[in-house]
Protein backbone atom coordinates (compact mmCIF):
# COMPACT_ATOMS: atom_id res chain seq x y z
CA UNK A 1 0.00 0.00 0.00
CA UNK A 2 0.86 3.58 -0.73
CA UNK A 3 0.38 6.56 0.29
CA UNK A 4 -1.38 8.51 -2.63
CA UNK A 5 -2.59 12.21 -3.25
CA UNK A 6 -5.00 12.61 -6.56
CA UNK A 7 -4.76 16.54 -7.71
CA UNK A 8 -8.14 17.04 -9.95
CA UNK A 9 -11.52 14.90 -9.97
CA UNK A 10 -12.86 15.37 -13.37
CA UNK A 11 -14.53 13.12 -15.36
CA UNK A 12 -11.56 11.09 -16.06
CA UNK A 13 -9.66 11.61 -12.54
CA UNK A 14 -12.82 10.72 -10.22
CA UNK A 15 -12.68 7.17 -10.86
CA UNK A 16 -8.83 7.09 -11.91
CA UNK A 17 -8.38 7.79 -7.95
CA UNK A 18 -11.35 5.56 -7.19
CA UNK A 19 -9.09 2.76 -8.65
CA UNK A 20 -6.25 3.34 -6.24
CA UNK A 21 -8.33 3.46 -3.33
CA UNK A 22 -9.87 0.19 -4.29
CA UNK A 23 -6.04 -1.06 -5.08
CA UNK A 24 -5.95 -0.71 -1.23
CA UNK A 25 -3.78 2.71 -0.98
CA UNK A 26 -4.13 5.01 1.02
CA UNK A 27 -5.75 8.15 -0.97
CA UNK A 28 -5.88 11.67 -0.37
CA UNK A 29 -7.92 13.95 -2.86
CA UNK A 30 -7.98 17.41 -3.67
CA UNK A 31 -10.36 19.30 -6.26
CA UNK A 32 -10.58 22.92 -7.21
CA UNK A 33 -14.02 22.67 -6.54
CA UNK A 34 -14.51 21.25 -2.97
CA UNK A 35 -17.99 19.62 -2.73
CA UNK A 36 -16.74 17.21 -5.72
CA UNK A 37 -13.75 16.19 -3.44
CA UNK A 38 -16.51 15.69 -0.68
CA UNK A 39 -18.34 13.57 -2.82
CA UNK A 40 -15.58 11.40 -3.58
CA UNK A 41 -14.59 10.78 0.04
CA UNK A 42 -18.34 9.74 0.42
CA UNK A 43 -17.99 7.30 -2.14
CA UNK A 44 -14.82 5.84 -1.92
CA UNK A 45 -13.33 6.53 1.81
CA UNK A 46 -10.36 8.09 1.94
CA UNK A 47 -10.13 11.83 2.74
CA UNK A 48 -9.34 14.96 1.35
CA UNK A 49 -7.31 18.14 1.20
CA UNK A 50 -8.45 22.10 0.80
CA UNK A 51 -4.96 22.80 -0.86
CA UNK A 52 -2.36 20.76 -3.34
CA UNK A 53 0.25 21.41 -0.93
CA UNK A 54 -1.65 19.62 2.43
CA UNK A 55 -3.13 17.23 -0.10
CA UNK A 56 0.62 16.19 -1.20
CA UNK A 57 2.20 16.30 2.05
CA UNK A 58 3.98 13.41 3.47
CA UNK A 59 2.67 11.29 0.60
CA UNK A 60 4.74 8.58 -1.54
CA UNK A 61 3.08 10.07 -5.06
CA UNK A 62 1.06 12.34 -6.44
CA UNK A 63 -0.71 11.85 -9.42
CA UNK A 64 -2.25 15.26 -11.19
CA UNK A 65 -5.40 15.16 -13.73
CA UNK A 66 -6.59 18.77 -14.48
CA UNK A 67 -7.31 20.91 -17.47
CA UNK A 68 -4.26 22.76 -19.03
CA UNK A 69 -0.78 23.92 -18.67
CA UNK A 70 -1.76 27.04 -16.55
CA UNK A 71 -4.26 24.20 -14.39
CA UNK A 72 -1.10 22.30 -14.29
CA UNK A 73 1.27 24.65 -12.73
CA UNK A 74 -1.30 26.11 -10.12
CA UNK A 75 -1.55 22.22 -8.71
CA UNK A 76 2.72 22.05 -8.38
CA UNK A 77 3.93 25.66 -7.71
CA UNK A 78 3.47 28.60 -5.67
CA UNK A 79 3.01 28.48 -1.99
CA UNK A 80 0.09 26.32 -1.82
CA UNK A 81 1.52 23.93 -4.89
CA UNK A 82 2.11 20.54 -4.09
CA UNK A 83 5.79 20.89 -4.93
CA UNK A 84 5.61 22.66 -1.36
CA UNK A 85 4.32 20.07 0.39
CA UNK A 86 6.28 16.81 -0.92
CA UNK A 87 9.34 14.96 0.38
CA UNK A 88 12.06 14.49 -0.93
CA UNK A 89 12.28 11.23 -3.08
CA UNK A 90 8.11 11.57 -3.85
CA UNK A 91 6.94 11.19 -7.74
CA UNK A 92 4.91 13.66 -8.91
CA UNK A 93 3.01 11.55 -12.03
CA UNK A 94 1.08 14.14 -14.64
CA UNK A 95 -1.86 12.64 -16.40
CA UNK A 96 -2.84 16.29 -17.46
CA UNK A 97 -2.46 16.67 -21.89
CA UNK A 98 -0.16 19.55 -21.96
CA UNK A 99 2.98 20.94 -23.44
CA UNK A 100 6.29 19.51 -23.54
CA UNK A 101 7.29 22.82 -22.56
CA UNK A 102 5.46 22.88 -19.46
CA UNK A 103 6.35 18.94 -18.83
CA UNK A 104 10.67 20.26 -18.75
CA UNK A 105 9.55 23.46 -16.87
CA UNK A 106 7.70 21.43 -14.18
CA UNK A 107 10.52 18.59 -14.50
CA UNK A 108 13.30 20.76 -13.39
CA UNK A 109 11.92 22.59 -10.84
CA UNK A 110 11.02 19.08 -9.39
CA UNK A 111 14.55 18.01 -9.15
CA UNK A 112 15.92 21.27 -7.23
CA UNK A 113 13.22 20.17 -4.37
CA UNK A 114 14.88 16.66 -4.50
CA UNK A 115 11.11 14.99 -5.86
CA UNK A 116 10.46 12.94 -9.18
CA UNK A 117 8.43 14.47 -12.41
CA UNK A 118 6.93 12.02 -14.68
CA UNK A 119 4.80 12.66 -17.66
CA UNK A 120 1.70 10.22 -17.84
CA UNK A 121 -0.93 11.59 -20.17
CA UNK A 122 -3.57 8.81 -20.65
CA UNK A 123 -6.23 7.86 -23.54
CA UNK A 124 -8.85 5.88 -23.58
CA UNK A 125 -11.49 8.47 -22.86
CA UNK A 126 -14.26 8.45 -19.69
CA UNK A 127 -15.52 4.84 -19.85
CA UNK A 128 -10.89 3.82 -20.29
CA UNK A 129 -11.11 5.72 -16.63
CA UNK A 130 -14.43 3.98 -15.22
CA UNK A 131 -12.90 0.57 -16.22
CA UNK A 132 -9.50 0.98 -15.23
CA UNK A 133 -8.24 0.78 -18.61
CA UNK A 134 -6.55 3.57 -19.84
CA UNK A 135 -3.33 3.97 -21.77
CA UNK A 136 -0.76 5.52 -20.70
CA UNK A 137 2.14 6.91 -21.72
CA UNK A 138 5.50 8.20 -20.01
CA UNK A 139 8.42 10.25 -19.82
CA UNK A 140 10.98 10.83 -17.15
CA UNK A 141 13.51 9.15 -15.04
CA UNK A 142 13.70 5.24 -15.51
CA UNK A 143 14.06 5.09 -11.40
CA UNK A 144 11.11 7.49 -11.19
CA UNK A 145 8.78 5.20 -13.77
CA UNK A 146 10.01 1.60 -12.09
CA UNK A 147 8.42 3.31 -8.99
CA UNK A 148 5.16 4.74 -9.91
CA UNK A 149 4.49 2.30 -12.73
CA UNK A 150 2.96 -0.56 -10.42
CA UNK A 151 0.23 2.53 -8.86
CA UNK A 152 -0.56 3.45 -12.15
CA UNK A 153 -1.49 -0.11 -12.97
CA UNK A 154 -4.38 0.63 -10.89
CA UNK A 155 -6.07 2.02 -13.98
CA UNK A 156 -4.41 1.33 -16.84
CA UNK A 157 -4.41 -2.36 -19.15
CA UNK A 158 -0.71 -0.66 -20.93
CA UNK A 159 1.38 1.77 -19.33
CA UNK A 160 5.06 2.27 -20.79
CA UNK A 161 8.01 4.26 -20.60
CA UNK A 162 8.53 5.85 -24.23
CA UNK A 163 11.99 8.28 -23.16
CA UNK A 164 13.49 11.24 -21.41
CA UNK A 165 11.20 14.32 -19.67
CA UNK A 166 8.22 15.13 -22.64
CA UNK A 167 8.51 12.11 -24.28
CA UNK A 168 5.20 11.12 -23.16
CA UNK A 169 3.55 14.41 -23.75
CA UNK A 170 5.17 14.05 -27.22
CA UNK A 171 3.24 10.75 -27.51
CA UNK A 172 0.26 11.87 -26.34
CA UNK A 173 0.31 14.61 -29.22
CA UNK A 174 0.80 11.44 -31.87
CA UNK A 175 -2.25 9.71 -30.13
CA UNK A 176 -4.00 12.80 -30.77
CA UNK A 177 -2.93 13.67 -34.48
CA UNK A 178 -4.01 9.80 -35.20
CA UNK A 179 -7.66 10.78 -33.98
CA UNK A 180 -8.62 13.46 -35.47
CA UNK A 181 -7.49 11.78 -39.44
CA UNK A 182 -9.44 9.05 -37.68
CA UNK A 183 -12.72 10.83 -36.87
CA UNK A 184 -13.04 12.86 -39.84
CA UNK A 185 -12.46 9.76 -42.52
CA UNK A 186 -14.91 8.04 -40.62
CA UNK A 187 -17.41 11.06 -40.47
CA UNK A 188 -17.15 10.90 -44.45
CA UNK A 189 -17.16 7.46 -45.07
CA UNK A 190 -20.62 7.98 -43.07
CA UNK A 191 -21.60 10.88 -44.63
CA UNK A 192 -20.84 9.32 -48.40
CA UNK A 193 -22.84 5.88 -47.48
CA UNK A 194 -26.03 8.43 -46.14
CA UNK A 195 -26.16 10.27 -49.63
CA UNK A 196 -25.07 7.31 -51.56
CA UNK A 197 -28.61 5.44 -50.21
CA UNK A 198 -26.85 2.83 -48.12
CA UNK A 199 -27.69 1.62 -44.74
CA UNK A 200 -24.85 3.47 -42.61
CA UNK A 201 -24.93 0.52 -39.88
CA UNK A 202 -24.39 -2.16 -42.82
CA UNK A 203 -21.69 -0.87 -43.88
CA UNK A 204 -19.93 -0.43 -40.80
CA UNK A 205 -20.81 -3.94 -40.41
CA UNK A 206 -18.97 -5.03 -43.22
CA UNK A 207 -16.35 -2.69 -43.48
CA UNK A 208 -15.36 -2.60 -39.78
CA UNK A 209 -14.25 -6.47 -40.35
CA UNK A 210 -11.50 -5.33 -43.13
CA UNK A 211 -8.80 -2.88 -42.85
CA UNK A 212 -11.00 0.13 -42.39
CA UNK A 213 -11.99 -1.08 -38.80
CA UNK A 214 -10.69 1.45 -35.71
CA UNK A 215 -11.67 1.78 -32.41
CA UNK A 216 -13.33 4.50 -33.43
CA UNK A 217 -15.42 3.31 -36.02
CA UNK A 218 -16.72 0.18 -33.19
CA UNK A 219 -17.87 2.82 -30.35
CA UNK A 220 -18.86 6.03 -32.22
CA UNK A 221 -20.52 5.02 -35.19
CA UNK A 222 -23.94 4.12 -33.75
CA UNK A 223 -23.83 7.82 -31.92
CA UNK A 224 -22.83 9.04 -35.01
CA UNK A 225 -25.82 8.06 -36.95
CA UNK A 226 -28.18 9.02 -34.43
CA UNK A 227 -26.49 12.21 -33.65
CA UNK A 228 -25.84 11.47 -30.28
CA UNK A 229 -23.04 13.61 -29.42
CA UNK A 230 -23.61 14.58 -25.54
CA UNK A 231 -21.09 12.26 -24.09
CA UNK A 232 -16.85 11.22 -24.59
CA UNK A 233 -14.15 13.76 -24.83
CA UNK A 234 -15.25 17.22 -25.99
CA UNK A 235 -14.54 19.19 -28.51
CA UNK A 236 -13.03 22.21 -26.66
CA UNK A 237 -10.23 19.76 -25.16
CA UNK A 238 -9.66 18.25 -28.62
CA UNK A 239 -8.85 21.73 -30.31
CA UNK A 240 -6.86 22.38 -26.85
CA UNK A 241 -4.44 19.43 -27.76
CA UNK A 242 -4.61 19.68 -31.52
CA UNK A 243 -3.13 23.54 -30.72
CA UNK A 244 -0.11 21.90 -28.23
CA UNK A 245 0.48 19.35 -31.20
CA UNK A 246 0.06 22.56 -34.10
CA UNK A 247 3.04 24.26 -32.29
CA UNK A 248 5.22 21.53 -31.61
CA UNK A 249 5.01 20.41 -34.83
CA UNK A 250 6.12 24.34 -35.76
CA UNK A 251 9.34 23.35 -33.24
CA UNK A 252 10.29 20.22 -34.95
CA UNK A 253 9.50 20.35 -38.63
CA UNK A 254 6.79 18.06 -38.61
CA UNK A 255 4.69 18.58 -41.68
CA UNK A 256 0.65 18.09 -40.45
CA UNK A 257 -2.08 19.44 -42.97
CA UNK A 258 -4.40 16.60 -42.50
CA UNK A 259 -4.39 17.53 -38.23
CA UNK A 260 -4.01 21.98 -39.53
CA UNK A 261 -7.55 21.08 -41.46
CA UNK A 262 -9.18 18.78 -38.75
CA UNK A 263 -8.57 21.20 -36.43
CA UNK A 264 -10.42 24.13 -37.99
CA UNK A 265 -13.36 21.63 -38.97
CA UNK A 266 -13.50 21.41 -35.00
CA UNK A 267 -13.61 25.09 -35.19
CA UNK A 268 -16.59 24.84 -37.31
CA UNK A 269 -18.39 22.62 -34.82
CA UNK A 270 -17.55 25.31 -31.97
CA UNK A 271 -19.43 27.66 -33.88
CA UNK A 272 -22.22 25.34 -33.95
CA UNK A 273 -22.53 25.37 -30.27
CA UNK A 274 -20.93 21.78 -30.09
CA UNK A 275 -17.97 22.51 -27.95
CA UNK A 276 -18.78 19.90 -25.28
CA UNK A 277 -19.86 17.75 -28.28
CA UNK A 278 -18.03 14.25 -28.76
CA UNK A 279 -15.11 14.63 -30.96
CA UNK A 280 -17.38 12.42 -32.98
CA UNK A 281 -19.12 15.76 -33.64
CA UNK A 282 -17.07 15.83 -36.92
CA UNK A 283 -20.29 14.21 -38.70
CA UNK A 284 -22.48 17.03 -37.79
CA UNK A 285 -20.62 19.40 -39.57
CA UNK A 286 -21.02 17.44 -42.16
CA UNK A 287 -24.69 17.08 -42.14
CA UNK A 288 -25.35 20.37 -41.16
CA UNK A 289 -23.18 21.45 -44.96
CA UNK A 290 -26.33 19.26 -46.07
Amino acid sequence: MAKIAFLGLGVMGYPMAGHLKAAGHDVTVYNRTSSKAEAWVAEFGGSWAPTPREAAAGQDFVMACVGNDDDLSAVCLGENGAFAGMKAGAVFADHTTVSERITKTLYAKAGETGISFVDAPISGGQAGAENGVLSVMCGGDEDAYARVEPVIQAYSKICRRIGASGAGQLTKMCNQIAIGGLVQALSESLHFAEKAGLDGRAVVEVISQGAAGSWQMANRHETMLDGHFDHGFATDWMRKDLKICLEAADQTGASLPVTALVDQFYKDVQKMGGGRWDTSSLFARLRKLD
